[in-house]
């Protein structure tokens, strides 16, 4: 990609109509849900308007050692993961009684970097105070050169693929029911997440690249299981805060603030406020509440057949032979 920082707004508006004549160009395939197709770039899928700001991010943003990054797959649990974040980071700013997730979605507060600021602009992220926290969905292999050599914080978020497909599945059929759109064929959908063509996906190549960093540069990728936090969820919210650079102190948890995160950015709590029952979502289409369905381990169980199932635990298998990573 170009190495070209736009100076006026004729300049940037260039630099986009180039983007998208580059992301016109790429192999496409039938969309998932408010989009006719998604287009293939460096492996993965994308919407041809987040492919687009993929090119921007790659160019354009600058990392600094002090930015988080929070990745995920799509259906992950990027809701709660940002809010867990954004409350251990800025837990001194606010108080539990007055704070921002009280009134406003965590995906406000820790955008998209490929949804929201480059989505059809080329930001200023500069003018931003340190630390920065950012989200992406992303592959590892597609992510900003200087994310890598800057040695800012990546925490990836993996969650099982049978409940990340259920979970897109209804997501997308709420999004298109909103634009008066017939639901998703479960069984058409669920060949094309097998065959990787889905947001984002492959999912298993999204996993295992994020993997695969957290074992090479463990000081500054962490890979976690959506499965392993709701287990455990005070445990592995102060080795997250470890890891960030936030460590609680034997005061805060001794005075109980680790708890007061967890119940503060609680699924009953979150979804039970009115901001993510009524507000609109910041990526358009759809409201907060979205978001917001069962947030449970195991859910699958309730949708998926037996042979799904088997077809679902065997690529899984295949994908991750020899890495060590069980799902």
């Amino acid at each position: 990609m170009a190495d070209f920082v736009p100076k006026t707004k004729e300049d940037e508006e260039n630099e986009l109509q180039r983007y998208k004549d580059l992301v016109s160009s790429f192999p496409k395939e039938e969309g998932w849900g408010f989009e006719k197709y998604i287009c293939q770039y460096q492996g993965f899928w994308y919407v041809d308007k987040h492919c687009q700001a993929v090119l921007a991010v790659q160019d354009h943003f600058k990392a600094r050692s002090s930015d988080i990054i929070l990745a995920t797959n799509p259906k992950s649990g990027a809701t709660w993961i940002k809010a867990l974040v954004f409350a251990t980071v800025n837990r001194s700013n606010y108080s539990i009684d007055n704070h921002p997730l009280l009134s406003q979605n965590s995906h406000f507060l820790v955008p998209f970097l490929e949804i929201s600021p480059y989505q059809n602009q080329i930001p200023d992220l500069e003018i931003l105070p340190s630390p920065r926290l950012f989200a992406t969905h992303i592959s590892y292999n597609s992510l900003p050169q200087s994310m890598i050599d800057s040695s800012c914080r990546i925490v990836y978020l993996c969650r099982n693929p049978k409940d990340v497909f259920v979970s897109m599945w209804h997501f997308m059929n709420k999004m298109r029911e909103r634009l008066s759109k017939p639901p998703l064929d479960v069984m058409k959908v669920f060949e094309r997440f097998c065959n990787g063509v889905t947001h984002f996906g492959p999912f298993w190549d999204h996993v295992l690249g994020y993997w695969k960093a957290s074992l090479e540069r463990p000081q500054h990728v962490l890979f976690i299981k959506y499965e392993d936090f709701k287990a455990d969820p005070g445990f592995h919210l102060k080795r997250l805060a470890q890891f960030m650079g936030y460590p609680f102190s034997y005061e805060e948890e001794k005075e109980g603030l680790v708890d007061e995160i967890l119940r503060l950015c609680s699924f009953e709590n979150m979804s039970s406020l009115e901001v993510n029952k009524t507000g609109e979502a910041p990526m358009g289409a759809f409201k907060n509440e979205a978001f917001f369905r069962k947030g449970k381990v195991g859910d699958w169980e309730n949708y998926l057949t037996s042979v799904m199932i088997e077809r679902l635990d065997q690529i899984t298998e295949e994908k991750f032979h020899g890495y060590g990573l069980k799902l």
